[in-house]
């Protein structure tokens, strides 16, 4: 094969979309730092950025791809949106990005920032709690105390997911006795404090169980509060039924016009027939299709390959999607053949410094590496695909190394990165320079 990158003119003319961007403040000089606030400020709501590197193709060989095509651009930015791309230019006054690369804003689709250690005094975890129910007694303990500065440790964990590079979260928060509704409460605060720069989809989680602690009268009011999906754990090993759980929770997301994200940690037996048993309700339900997801879903990484074929298909059917955390060590998860169907996957940071874990960088571009270490993507076509993982699927190349994004009306939420292209982002867990969110820095 021949080296056929993306002429820049070619690129423009398809895109004639946009982008923007600039440093964080500890990397921008003052006056910098002043002309974009009074750009972001302007009635026009307009930013212009020079200098932005932006990938326009794969360069190959006759045997694979070697590299990446990159060349700089001029970007602007209006009203939150990609307006414009253009021909590199010393346009006055535009903030000079200083050629770093830009790519999509980072999606952690898998949290908990309702509940955490983060922000307060270092605790590492304790080796009492040996399983999901020694942790619920522990909870039961714990979460009062919790509750007195969730708001605020809810914040710092944002704050944290935003330096690096991430501006969205689906959060599962606790639904239980103990903290009945005001984990939801709290957190919608913090939310509602962070709008302007982070967006965020709830999951109404019965971390105690739905039946073994009588959370099912919780979860109803939940279900009609500021929350996006239903979500459940372990229903045989916690509620001690598959079908009485999965049913209420499917009943109460239709009732309320939520989607459905259960955790799912039960590795063997149980875990593939709650697998089966969700993925044919969504089925006899067809408003439930694509707005389905099982966390964790551990019992796909102990299936023979055979009825691992077999459960992807049923997934693939219902449009049931996984959000993996990519555990390593001895359970591997099948994320690549999960892809081969065309079942959606995505990935979150999970526990942030918390009781169920110390660990927890906040980084989803540490959960791209991690999945190209694990599945040996080392290759440079590979590794470029691997970003999709961090960014719910947004990659700036479609897989024959035509630019696909940003084009122009697509939010501007972005980042730049110290990468000469998504490949190098990847494999050393590049620098992220500056978070864009609807085009305003954060």
């Amino acid at each position: 094969m021949t080296n056929n990158p993306l002429s820049r003119k070619k690129f423009i003319q398809q895109t004639m979309g946009a982008v923007g961007g600039s440093l964080l403040a500890s990397s921008l000089p003052s006056s910098l730092l002043a002309m974009e606030t009074a750009t972001n400020n302007s009635e026009k709501s307009e930013l212009v950025l020079k200098n932005v590197r932006l990938e326009t193709g794969f360069i190959k060989d006759d045997f694979e791809i070697t590299g990446t095509q990159t060349e700089l651009f001029t970007v602007t930015i209006q009203n939150g949106k990609f307006k414009s791309i253009k021909a590199n230019s010393n346009v006055s006054g535009a903030i000079d990005a200083k050629g770093y690369l830009l790519l999509p804003a980072m999606r952690d689709m898998h949290i908990h920032l309702d509940k955490t250690f983060y922000g307060g005094k270092w605790k590492a975890r304790s080796k009492r709690q040996k399983s999901v129910k020694d942790m619920i007694a522990l909870e039961e303990q714990i979460l009062p105390e919790l509750l007195k500065t969730s708001t605020q440790r809810a914040e710092k964990i944002i704050e944290l997911l935003q330096s690096k590079g991430s501006n969205f979260a689906r959060s599962h928060v606790n639904i239980e006795p103990t903290s009945k509704l005001d984990s939801l409460k709290n957190l919608n605060k913090a939310i509602e404090n962070k709008k302007n720069t982070f967006g965020a989809e709830l999951v109404a989680f019965p971390q105690h169980g739905v039946f073994y602690s009588k959370s099912d009268s919780l979860m109803k009011e939940a279900a009609q509060m500021n929350i996006d999906f239903i979500g459940g754990l372990d229903p045989y090993s916690i509620d001690g039924n598959i079908e009485k759980t999965i049913d209420f929770t499917v009943q109460l997301a239709l009732d309320n016009n939520k989607g459905i994200d259960i955790h799912l940690h039960e590795s063997g037996e149980s875990g593939l027939k709650t697998i089966q048993y969700l993925a044919a309700k969504v089925k006899e339900n067809p408003a439930l299709k694509g707005k389905t997801f099982i966390s964790h879903c551990f019992a796909l990484g102990n299936l023979d390959s055979k009825k691992l074929e077999e459960t992807c298909v049923q997934l693939a059917e219902a449009h049931v999607g996984v959000i993996s955390t990519i555990p390593f060590g001895r359970l591997i998860m099948p994320i690549p053949t999960l892809y081969k169907h065309g079942i959606k996957v995505m990935t979150g940071t999970d526990s942030v410094v918390d009781h169920w874990s110390p660990f927890g960088s906040g980084s989803m571009l540490q959960k791209a590496n991690l999945m190209a270490q694990l599945y040996g993507s080392s290759s440079e076509f590979e590794l470029s695909r691997c970003l999709r993982i961090a960014t719910n699927d947004i990659l700036p190349l479609n897989e024959a190394g035509e630019q696909q994004w940003p084009k122009a009306g697509d939010n501007a939420d972005f980042n730049l990165v110290d990468a000469s292209c998504s490949a190098e982002a990847v494999a050393r867990n590049a620098s992220i320079k500056a978070l864009y969110h609807q085009g305003k820095l954060v």
